[in-house]
Parts: structure tokens; sequence; C-alpha cells
């Protein structure tokens, strides 16, 4: 019996043994990386450098209030005109980056005055752009929801995700002297559209729209203030806190970043259940139709009380009755009631005459969308032009757009020109024309004899617009450099040498 339990004990106390050995080696590895990461990484970093540039971007200045309310009206335009390009342009111009990133460095260090100063400078800014945006949208024609609109009210977990790692980039790169990724960060976190969003909902007393973009950017901007906190302290900046108010300081973090994640995690799991429903909505409309049938055209209203569905098919036979059979199977599957709205067309007898119905509406349906997109062009020239929509000639095979604008009082032909450009930068693939009133040409000025390339540039814009010649009038060498830069634009020009100044003016009609 002994020697059974000799080698038992023994093993039994080489066990603790080994244990320790390894827990010393282990303790001694974290503590060799902890030195290690508090000389060579942290102890390289210019802490008060980096905290006094935070404290600059996050002041309330002149500066930030001008740039806050420009890329909100710029978020707000580009929303509406359904615009990528404007929205991102609005994201790189926003700088709310600035005092959001002040929040978790002011709370890392224990600096309540900092703290407050960009608390207000947030809400201050925050708030101009909101009513910059709600004035903008309650003045303006459009106030259709449009897709990146309804982007931008349904946070859910991934935001929170995407706001996470994006911080972690932007606080990695002012903390490194890296700044440049900001731009990417600023892109990623999308800050200011969910602002003009909110201006919208308020302007349109949609509070769906409203609640949904301000969650958003809550979401966005207290990920990104928290992780800015948790990072800065990873990298040593002290803070003046006791040990035990920095634990509840801590718990109390983790608790609003809990918070935070708990409605977006329903939402996400919403968005997931919507997702499974138009799967079994569609595999239920295949199952119940000719293998050979096409589902053309499948929609499906979830904020609807029941779920109302709309669908279009293509079989080659048509199936009577089937809208209650059918709603009564969804409701079952999908545990709520369901209203089907279920539209039969009948096509030939094979799946390849489906087929072609179906490309055949879905033709139709682009050309009905190229409409709709044309008349709205058509809008915004009028209102650019000061004229009435039936005025602006609109060639949809040729993607071409013309008006004659009315002279609007002050106005110049820098002005006229400047309301193209806006108008075909949301547009690119139309050619935009928007011809201004004969007005005065602008001066040119003459620098180390050689004229100034934006004058020349809006006289050829102005003669090519107006189908009209151009008559130079000055020395005869600034003249004729002149003329040949405008002759290579196709204007004709005619040149009078004389004393004084460089002019333009317009040259008779006929001539």
């Amino acid at each position: 019996m002994n020697e059974h339990h000799t080698p038992a004990a023994s093993t039994g106390a080489a066990i603790p043994a080994e244990d320790a050995t390894r827990a010393d080696a282990l303790g001694s590895a974290l503590r060799g990386a902890r030195e290690w990461w508090k000389v060579h990484v942290a102890g390289q970093i210019d802490q008060a450098e980096v905290i006094e540039r935070r404290r600059a971007e996050g002041a309330l200045s002149e500066h930030f209030l001008f740039m806050t309310t420009m890329s909100g009206g710029i978020a707000i335009l580009g929303l509406l005109l359904s615009s990528p390009a404007v929205v991102i342009g609005a994201m790189l111009l926003s700088p709310l980056m600035g005092p959001i990133m002040g929040l978790g460095f002011a709370l890392a260090i224990g600096d309540w005055d900092w703290l407050r100063q960009c608390a207000r400078t947030l809400l201050i800014g925050s708030v101009m752009a909101v009513l910059l945006c709600a004035v903008l949208v309650f003045l303006s024609p459009i106030q259709t929801i449009t897709s990146e609109i309804a982007a931008r009210t349904r946070p859910n977990l991934f935001d929170l995700f995407v706001a996470l790692f994006s911080a972690l980039a932007g606080a990695y790169a002012m903390i490194r002297g890296r700044e440049g990724a900001i731009v990417g960060v600023a892109i990623a976190t999308a800050l200011m559209p969910p602002l003009a969003v909110v201006g919208f909902g308020l302007a349109t007393f949609n509070w769906t729209v409203f609640s949904g973009a301000l969650l958003l950017f809550v979401t966005n901007f207290l990920t990104i203030a928290l992780t800015a906190f948790a990072l800065a302290k990873l990298y040593g900046f002290h803070t003046s806190l006791s040990a035990r108010n920095t634990m509840v300081q801590n718990i109390a973090l983790v608790t609003v970043f809990v918070a935070l994640a708990v409605p977006l995690g329903f939402s996400l799991q919403q968005i997931a259940w919507e997702t499974n429903a138009q799967r079994i909505v569609r595999s239920e409309l295949r199952a119940q139709f000719d293998a050979r049938s096409q589902v053309d055209r499948l929609e499906i209203d979830f904020a609807a009380a029941p779920v109302v569905v709309h669908a279009v098919v293509f079989t080659p036979k048509l199936r009577a009755g089937i809208e209650q059979q059918l709603s009564a199977t969804l409701a079952e599957r999908l545990g709520q009631g369901v209203r089907l709205d279920l539209v039969q067309y009948e096509v030939g007898t094979n799946e390849a005459a489906a087929e072609r119905a179906q490309l055949s509406s879905a033709r139709a349906r682009e050309e009905r969308e190229a409409t709709a997109r044309a008349e709205a062009l058509a809008l915004r020239l009028a209102l650019a032009a000061g004229v009435a929509p039936g005025e602006v000639l609109i060639d949809n095979g040729h993607r071409r757009a013309l008006v004659r604008a009315k002279r609007l009082e002050g106005a110049s032909l820098a002005t006229y020109r400047a309301l193209e450009g806006r108008i075909a930068a949301s547009e690119p693939e139309w050619r935009i024309e928007l011809v201004p009133p004969a007005g005065a040409l602008p001066a040119i000025a003459v620098n180390d004899g050689e004229p100034d390339a934006d004058a020349l540039a809006l006289i050829g814009w102005a003669a090519q617009r107006l189908d009209r010649g151009v008559v130079l009038t000055g020395p005869s060498a600034q003249a004729e450099a002149a003329a040949a830069r405008l002759r290579e634009a196709n204007i004709a020009v005619a040149v009078r040498p004389a004393a004084g100044s460089l002019r333009a003016g317009w040259a008779e009609e006929g001539k």
C-alpha cells in the first residue's frame, strides 16, 4: 500500500513546485514587458506636447464654429441629393473629432476644467450644426428621406465597433504624432452626417429619424471619447485621482459602454430578424409558384402593423386566391401578422419568357427612376436659375440639361458659374449648362506679364454659354497673351491695343 502511495505523494509535491516556477517565470515576463512598454514605448511620448495639441483642437473658436456649420450645411445637402461624394466632403471638413478626443484625454489626466471646455465646445458646435441643417431642410423643396438619410437612422452594434476601431486608430495617431490618419478616421466614424440627419428629423417632425440619428451620433462620440481615454491611460497619461476614485471611474465607464451596447444589440437583432424574414418570404413565394416563375420585386414594410409585403411575380400560370393562403403561411413562419399585396403577371410557358418579362420590367423601372431623377434635376436647376421648371431643357438620351438664368440681384458671372458647378458636381453623368445673363466681364489682372488664369477661365465659360465673342482692350502684348488662352477654348476674340489696364468686353452681336 505504502509503495503505491509514495509516488503519488512525491508527484503531488512536485506539481506545486512546477506551478510556482511557471508563475515566477510568467510574473517576471510580465514585469519585463511592462517595464519595456513603460520605457521604450510610453516613455518616448511627449505627453505635454500631445496634451497641448489636444487642448488647442478642443477649444471653442471662430474656426471651429465656422467649419462645423459649413460641414453641417454640406452634409445635409449631400444627404438630400443622396450624393456620397458630397457627404464624404462634409466628413473631411468636420472638426468635431477635436473636442471628442479632448474629452477622452481630459478624463485620462483628471483635468475637469478641460473636460467641461471640450463638452461645451462639442455641445455648442453640435447644436449650431443641427439648427442650420434644420433651417436648410425647412426651406428646401426636397424633404424626402433619401437612401443616404435612411442609412443613418438605424444604428446597430456594428456601428459601435466601427467607432471603436476608428477611435483606436485616431487616438494612436494623435499620441504617436501621425495625425494624417485622422482623415480616414473622420470618414469611418462619420460624425457630421448623423447630426445633419438629426436636423432633418427636427425640420420634418419625423421623430423616428431624429431619435435614430441622434443615437448613432451619441454612439460614435461616446465610443471615441472612451476609447481615447483607455488608450491615453495605456500610454501612461497620468491622472490626479486617487486609486479608489480611479476604480469608480473605470466602473462608470464600463457601465456607460455596456448601456450603450444593449440598445444597439437589440437593433442588430432586429436587423438580423428582418434579413431572415426577407429570405423566408422569398422562399415561400418561390415554393407557391411554378419553378419557371420569377420574383421580380419584393418590398417589405416592417414598420407597418401588420407587416406589409409587396411582391411582383412573373409566372406561366396564374394562381387565384393564393394571397390569403400565403399570408397565413408567412404569418405563421414570421410569428406576426402579414398583409400580402401580390401582383401576378402571366408570361410564356418557359423560364426564358419569365426572364425576358422580368428584364423588361426592370428596364421600365429604370426608365421611371431616370425620369424621376431628371425631374428632380430640372427642379434644382430651376431654383438656381430663378425660373419655372418648365423652362429647363432636359435631354435624357444625351444626359444634357440646359437652363437660361434670370438676372439675380447682386449676382455676378462667377455666381452663376458656381451654381452650375455645384449642380454638375452632384450629377457627374450629366452635362449641365446654366446660361447666365450677359453681364459685365471681370477685370483681368496681370502678374509678371501673365493674365490672370481664373479671370480668363470665367470669361471663357461665359462666352461658351452665351455663344458670343469677346473683345480684349489693353497693352498689345498682354491682350495677345490673353487672346491666345481664350482661343484655345474656341472663343472668338478680337484684340484692340490701347493704353491702360487689360479689359474684356462683349463683341457686338453678329460680329
